[in-house]
C-alpha cells in the first residue's frame, strides 16, 4: 500500500531534513509554471524578473541553506529544450541565489544511462518522495518510499545523473550557442 501526503505535507520535508535534498526533474513541462507572472515574462521575451518571484519559497530556500542544508537537483533536457525547460534554465538563476546546485542532463543522456522517466525528491538519503502528476502535468500528490533497497536505488540514479550532469551556467551557454 503506498504512503501518500498532499502537497502541504510534502512543503513539510523542506524543513524537516537534517543534511540533502535532492531532484531529478524529467518532464517537459509544469502546470504551475505556466501560472505564474514570471513564466509569462519569459514567454512574451522579456527579461524575467526573479526577485520577489515566490518570496517565502527563496526565504525558505535561504534559511535552511544558512543552516548547511544542501538542496540539488538535476533537470533532464530535450534537444531541442521545451519551452518549460528553457524557462526552468533561465529560473536556475533564482533558485541557485537563494543555495541551490542545479545541473542539466540531455535526455539522450539521461536515457543511456537507463534514469527513470518519474520526478522525484532524494531526502537525506533515506526517504524518497516520488512526485505524481496528471494527465495535464500538474502536480496532485507524493508517494513517500522508505523501503532501503528501493531507496538505494534513487541513491544510486542520484549519483549517476549527479556525475554526468553539466552546471546549469555551462549547459546555458551552450544552449545559447547552439540557436
Amino acid at each position: 500500500m503506498p504512503d501518500i501526503i498532499g502537497l502541504d505535507e510534502f512543503d513539510k520535508l523542506f524543513t524537516s531534513f537534517k543534511h540533502t535534498a535532492w531532484r531529478l526533474e524529467t518532464r517537459r513541462r509544469y502546470a504551475s509554471d505556466e501560472v505564474s507572472d514570471t513564466y509569462g515574462q519569459f514567454m512574451r521575451g522579456e527579461p524575467v524578473v526573479w526577485d520577489g518571484a515566490n518570496p517565502e519559497w527563496c526565504a525558505e530556500r535561504r534559511e535552511q541553506s544558512a543552516l548547511g542544508k544542501r538542496f540539488e537537483r538535476v533537470r533532464v533536457v530535450d534537444d531541442p529544450p521545451t519551452p518549460g525547460q528553457l524557462y526552468l534554465l533561465d529560473n536556475a538563476k533564482r533558485n541557485s541565489s537563494v543555495g541551490e546546485d542545479i545541473r542539466n542532463l540531455w535526455r539522450t543522456d539521461a536515457e543511456r544511462l537507463n534514469l527513470p522517466e518519474e520526478d522525484f525528491w532524494l531526502i537525506d538519503s533515506r526517504l524518497v518522495a516520488l512526485l505524481r502528476f496528471d494527465d495535464a502535468d500538474n502536480l496532485i500528490d507524493v508517494e513517500l518510499i522508505t523501503e532501503p533497497a528501493a531507496v538505494n536505488r534513487y541513491a544510486q540514479v542520484r549519483d549517476a545523473a549527479w556525475h554526468y550532469a553539466v552546471p546549469y551556467e555551462s549547459f546555458a551557454a551552450g544552449v545559447s550557442a547552439s540557436k
